[in-house]
């Protein structure tokens, strides 16, 4: 475009911002009243307005920047703060005043309008599009909230074009320029010149915030673009799904390499992989590439914002790949990390150790840091980077045994033999059968023993008052643990409800049957955590929005979880989103009815909800309201009292890894098939048995013709388990054992604690077959054998 109308405009501008919030609007001659009069209508006039904004808007970097310190958390958040740079540039009140009224011009309505309106005829112009991005990327780097409090922004959200054309610009660029791209050098780690980042960051960066924003108002189904209704808007999502994962690899792989410039090797020599490549670039591009990173006022806050959006738009899609499954078996899972993950004890997952920020200088160490320990190497910080931001582009089974190696170097310090004098600390417990949940709640309050970590030592006694026989070598305790959980979560206690589903979730009535529920949730959060800490599998059909409230980094979900509480409510919800009539015809205010224990009431959504209709232009507020009171709300205190319970035993940080269905199975074990092969090739023998031997042959062959609900019994009847270990039996620890038992009169039986099976010697299948189907169906406790 010409420069005599835009340049003639930016030129007027000085570095120094000497002007007053009056002469802002003679900054630019296109004023409101031209915009109302509709003068501006050429693709010339446009272009020079965008530009005037984003030279003028680029001098709010100078203000101080807004952090999320700023903004109230809840007191459950348990979200990393982002620690700003200290260096805060030093402006005059009449700057401040001027950048404040550069900001506030942004939210005028009607230049807002003006430039959302027009925007499409633009798209085909990069210089204009990069002019929005500067004036967007301006706002996000100065704000975090951006995206949700300024109009320009939200409603370029809402342009589903303008998105898609944003990262055709990006991979338009990688397809002419191939590996020398800038996009294609930030996936490998390798920083890029100045002029790059100028020009490209922004592009980036708004493209991701925006359409995080984007799809975070849309409904699975929207996501999706399925059963689209008549008469409404065909073309929501910018991306199809066969897009959508193409994009998502490239994301990945940024997001990546980002977290490789954020925490470069401190050596000063580049990968060998990579010379190759970079001296056969030319000499004008080459020059332009650096070791380090712009240490400037604008890149301090520029390269964590650009980390910060590419890995939270990662997270959202797949978020709604998880509920979806629209991408292949695999997809995440990032090929040769190259990351020390074999040795998880060095890997400081909790927030009790400072770490170093994104793309920061390193500090110097302070006496803190020397009594935590050696720092922390490169590959370590990336790591921990990864295992908290995008925890599944690392393989879930390794993110088990990071897991498991984290908690058994925690149970070296608090089980360990040398603890004490000749054994390590231990809890003496003796509990009832017939009241197992009131005996242990009593007996291991947080008064009583405020530490669940030792070993426990477990003493049953039965329905007729008598001590179970036996010495407890781990398997009476995986039992009393078993049992506890399953009747501490037993709906007819009240402390759990079934979802639509069968699926379980906190009972928001419960302070209708027990005055002191808190405590309650949080004994009950402390015995999941000890299940967890063990690593026994319990048989725990949890509510998939109160996993996610367990795994994330939040308490509080959002309305894309409440189909897994209350489907119907959800497609009710949605439909009324969609509705094309007028809203208000429908009669409903914010209000809901709530049924507690046969008690009816009337709960009002925001403050004089009951006088306020439900209409067209406020219905989003309405539907986002209704599910967070279901969600979260009517239960908050019984979740914060939960993950405070679940965090005594072990660093909830540690769940951060995993989905809400990685968790899942991370309680429960892997819902599949048992393998009987896997099972006898990791099968010990002991006495005169081998696998030859004519009685193991007939088992085998029986187990192999049970069908899983009795080879889960089997396992039940063994290992106090029926499911299989997660990384396979041979992580079954002990090993499955079976022994001789001799007289075959007798019916097999169990030490759980060994994970043994006393087989008797039988010579006939269909003999061994009854006796074996009998003990393992009996249901009889440890005094069967």
């Amino acid at each position: 475009m010409p420069d005599t109308i835009a340049d003639r405009i930016v030129h007027r501008q000085e570095p120094s911002i000497q002007h007053r919030s009056h002469h802002v609007e003679d900054l630019c001659p296109l004023s409101n009243k031209q915009i109302a009069a509709q003068k501006l209508n050429t693709e010339e006039l446009y272009g020079a307005y965008v530009k005037v904004i984003s030279s003028m808007v680029s001098n709010i970097t100078k203000l101080p920047r807004l952090s999320m310190d700023t903004y109230h958390h809840r007191q459950d958040d348990s979200s990393d703060s982002e620690s700003d740079s200290d260096d805060i540039p030093m402006l005059t009140n009449l700057e401040n005043q001027t950048l404040t009224d550069i900001i506030a011009m942004l939210n005028d309505n009607r230049r807002v309008t003006f430039v959302v309106r027009h925007i499409d005829a633009v798209l085909d112009k990069s210089d204009v599009v990069q002019y929005l991005c500067l004036i967007c990327h301006s706002l996000m780097t100065y704000n975090r909230l951006a995206v949700y409090e300024y109009k320009l922004l939200y409603m370029l959200a809402s342009k589903p074009q303008f998105i898609r054309s944003l990262w055709y610009t990006l991979t338009a660029q990688t397809a002419s320029q191939g590996f020398s791209s800038p996009i294609s050098l930030l996936s490998k780690g390798l920083t890029i010149s100045k002029y790059d980042s100028d020009r490209i960051v922004p592009i980036l960066a708004s493209f991701c915030a925006l359409f995080g924003r984007l799809i975070a108002t849309l409904s699975d189904t929207e996501f999706c673009q399925e059963n689209v209704l008549p008469g409404t808007v065909s073309k929501i999502m910018p991306f199809t799904l066969a897009e959508i994962i193409p994009l998502s690899t490239t994301l990945k792989e940024i997001s990546l390499g980002l977290v490789e410039l954020a925490f470069p090797e401190t050596r000063s020599s580049l990968k060998d992989s990579y010379r190759t490549m970079l001296t056969s670039l030319n000499n004008e591009s080459t020059s332009h590439y650096r070791l380090k990173c712009d240490t400037n006022e604008q890149s301090k806050n520029v390269w964590p914002h650009l980390l910060k959006v590419c890995v939270s738009l990662l997270r959202q899609i797949h978020t709604r790949d998880l509920r979806r499954v629209f991408c292949p078996e695999g997809h995440w899972t990032a090929q040769n990390l190259n990351l020390p993950l074999d040795k998880p004890t060095d890997l400081h997952l909790s927030r009790g150790r400072r770490g170093p920020r994104p793309f920061q200088p390193i500090r110097d160490f302070t006496r803190e840091d020397v009594e935590d320990g050696p720092p922390l190497s490169t590959k370590q910080i990336r790591s921990i980077t990864i295992l908290r931001e995008i925890p599944f582009v690392v393989a879930f089974n390794t993110r088990v045994g990071v897991f498991q190696g984290l908690v058994a170097a925690d149970k070296l310090r608090t089980q360990g033999d040398l603890q004490g004098f000749l054994q390590g600390p231990s809890i003496q417990l003796t509990v009832r059968r017939s009241h197992l949940y009131e005996d242990a709640f009593d007996k291991l309050s947080p008064l009583n023993e405020p530490d669940l970590r030792p070993k426990f030592r477990i003493e049953m006694v039965n329905s007729a008052g008598m001590r179970e026989a036996g010495i407890d070598g781990g398997g009476v305790f995986r039992e009393f643990l078993s049992e506890l959980i399953k009747t501490a979560f037993d709906p007819h206690r009240g402390f759990f409800m079934i979802s639509k589903d069968n699926m379980l979730y906190p009972n928001p009535s419960v302070g209708k049957i027990v005055e002191d529920y808190q405590r309650h949730y949080y004994f009950i959060g402390r015995i999941l955590g000890k299940a967890l800490y063990e690593n026994l599998l319990v048989e725990l059909p949890l509510a998939e929005f109160f996993l996610s409230k367990l795994a994330g980094k939040h308490s509080d979900v959002d309305i894309h979880q409440l189909a897994s509480l209350d489907p119907v409510l959800h497609r009710n919800l949605m439909s009324l989103k969609a509705y094309e009539g007028d809203v208000a015809d429908l009669g409903l205010d914010f209000t809901i009815v709530c049924d507690e224990l046969g008690e009816t009431r009337i709960e009002e959504l925001k403050p004089n909800g009951a006088n306020i209709m439900v209409s067209s232009s406020n219905r989003l507020e309405y539907i986002q309201l209704m599910a967070d009171f279901k969600l979260n709300k009517q239960i908050r205190s019984q979740c914060l009292a939960f993950r405070q319970g679940l965090a005594n035993v072990l660093p909830i940080e540690w769940l951060y890894m995993f989905s809400n269905k990685e968790l899942q199975v991370l309680i429960s074990g892997a819902e599949i098939p048992v393998d009987v092969n896997d099972l006898r090739q990791n099968t010990r023998y002991g006495g005169d048995f081998t696998l030859e031997h004519q009685t193991i042959q007939l088992f085998w062959k029986v187990v192999e013709e049970f069908d899983d609900i009795q080879r889960r019994q089997l396992l039940k009847f063994v290992t106090s388990c029926s499911r299989p270990p997660l990384l396979g039996f041979k992580d079954l620890d002990p090993p499955f054992c079976i022994q001789n038992a001799g007289d075959t009169d007798r019916l097999p039986s169990a030490s759980t604690c060994m994970n043994l099976l006393k087989l008797p010697a039988f010579e006939k299948e269909d003999v061994l077959r009854e006796k074996l189907i009998y003990a393992i169906q009996s249901g009889a406790g440890f005094e069967l054998s």
